[in-house]
């Protein structure tokens, strides 16, 4: 009778159209491209305007049922699987461009609006300028990125992606709507500061503190001419020193580092990659001599790229995947790490040893954030999808690099549920009351993607 209720209220809100309770369409919401375990849905709506998830979460808070918001359900650790059932809200029908200011240089969007759609609308209409893009299939949504501090395209110059927020429109639990940044006070979303700043209470948290409708984020120039220098460290321990210096002299774009066992000719290497940006070829050849400099000081042997991967390297965005040894089933996971320069080293041999302790090819990847302030190390595990063993063992690596990401000092990131037990069994206890306290006061009933950050 409840669910007969709930489905007919959800029917009146956004239309016959754009809510389904039938198995069929709610499968492909049970899961995610990641490892985690499929879990049940009951109803998903898709909702076209902010009034529309308004009504969705009255509703939501009178029938104590759970909501969970998904954009575009790619963070592969199970964040858009409801851990206890009840709605998912799909933000997709909510993806329009509403405002690009080159002056200030920011775009604001609806928390639908996909990478690729954003790409390919400024290419047409502002070819000058360029967002943050991260390591992700177009497919993923401009906000999914923002608000799980993602990284990727200029991260190594500007910092993480969600750090590059504006501000925000966000629903909160109860119903209400706030504006967060400048845009609270100005017509003008082109600041998230000097006012007490909100917004990271939306960053990370997986939707458990509200839902975002509307962002801005800063847009920049678009270089003319872009190129990569590539280099082979045979020591791991030789990488901080070789980081140091190339961001000391600032002409790097982005950095990228990895190792992978296949193809053969990278076994026993660890790849480094400088992203360098000019107004001419001129410019770029002058940058590419000071770092072959650097990198034969620091025992990096450059190398020239062959024609078909320098290709795939400067693809915006980048398919990190790319870099995975794809097993039958198709299957990809992978544990990200925020951790200090000082423990990349550690964080390559260890993780090497995790997959190969599991009968993995180690494939590990790694960007830099904000020069070197910050690296993001990526893990990869390939599984087959069709194998409940394979799986199985894929959530084993995961739950080992966790540990390890505790145990060198980082702070894994976009943790799926093992993970984010494994950073609350260590997190400092009044962060963690805290947390409890502004979640407790802005969700009363609880009905925000429970389960997630739960602190008992």
């Amino acid at each position: 009778m409840i669910d007969t209720i709930i489905i007919e209220r959800l029917r009146e809100i956004v239309g016959v159209k754009y809510v389904t309770n039938n198995k069929e369409d709610l499968y492909i919401y049970t899961k995610d491209p990641g490892a985690s375990l499929p879990r049940p849905v009951d109803f998903v709506v898709m909702p076209h305007t902010k009034e529309e998830i308004q009504e969705i979460i009255k509703l939501a808070n009178d029938k104590k049922i759970s909501i969970t918001p998904m954009g575009g359900g790619l963070t592969l650790s199970g964040l858009v699987i409801p851990i206890k059932g009840g709605i998912v809200i799909d933000m997709k029908r909510m993806d329009k461009i509403l405002e690009i200011n080159e002056s200030s240089r920011y775009v604001v969007l609806e928390a639908g609006v996909t990478i690729g759609k954003l790409l390919s609308y400024l290419r047409q209409h502002h070819p000058q300028l360029e967002p943050p893009v991260p390591d992700a299939p177009p497919s993923a949504t401009v906000a999914g990125n923002v608000l799980i501090h993602g990284s990727g395209y200029l991260s190594q110059r500007h910092g993480d992606h969600g750090s590059m927020i504006n501000g925000l429109e966000v629903v909160l639990p109860t119903g209400e709507i706030c504006n967060l940044g400048s845009c609270a006070l100005s017509d003008y979303w082109f600041s998230k500061g000097p006012l007490p700043d909100f917004i990271g209470l939306f960053t990370s948290s997986f939707g458990i503190l509200g839902i975002v409708t509307k962002l801005s984020i800063r847009l920049f120039p678009r270089s003319k001419y872009r190129d990569v220098v590539f280099g082979l460290l045979k020591d791991p321990r030789d990488i901080p020193e070789v980081l140091l210096e190339i961001t000391a002299v600032n002409i790097a774009e982005d950095i990228l580092l990895g190792m992978q066992d296949k193809p053969a000719w990278m076994k026993g290497y660890f790849f480094l990659m400088t992203y360098i940006t000019g107004d001419s070829e001129e410019d770029i050849q002058r940058q590419t001599k000071i770092l072959k400099k650097i990198y034969h000081k620091n025992k990096c042997r450059f190398m020239k790229v062959p024609e078909k991967f320098h290709r795939s390297y400067m693809e915006k965005p980048i398919f990190a995947a790319a870099a995975a040894d794809f097993r039958k089933g198709g299957g990809f996971e992978y544990v990200g790490a925020f951790i200090p320069l000082e423990k990349v080293p550690d964080a390559y041999l260890r993780g090497a040893e995790i997959s190969r302790k599991y009968g993995l090819i180690p494939t590990i990847g790694s960007r830099l954030m904000s020069g070197i302030h910050t690296v993001v190390v990526f893990f990869t595990y390939s599984f087959n999808r069709a194998s409940a063993e394979d799986m199985a063992t894929a959530r084993k690596a995961l739950h080992d690099t966790n540990k390890l990401t505790i145990e060198l000092g980082g702070i894994p990131w976009k943790a799926e549920l093992d993970g984010q037990k494994i950073i609350l069994e260590n997190l400092d206890s009044g962060y963690k009351s805290l947390l409890k306290k502004i979640k407790d006061t802005i969700d009363p009933n609880g009905i925000m993607n429970p389960g997630n950050w739960e602190v008992l």
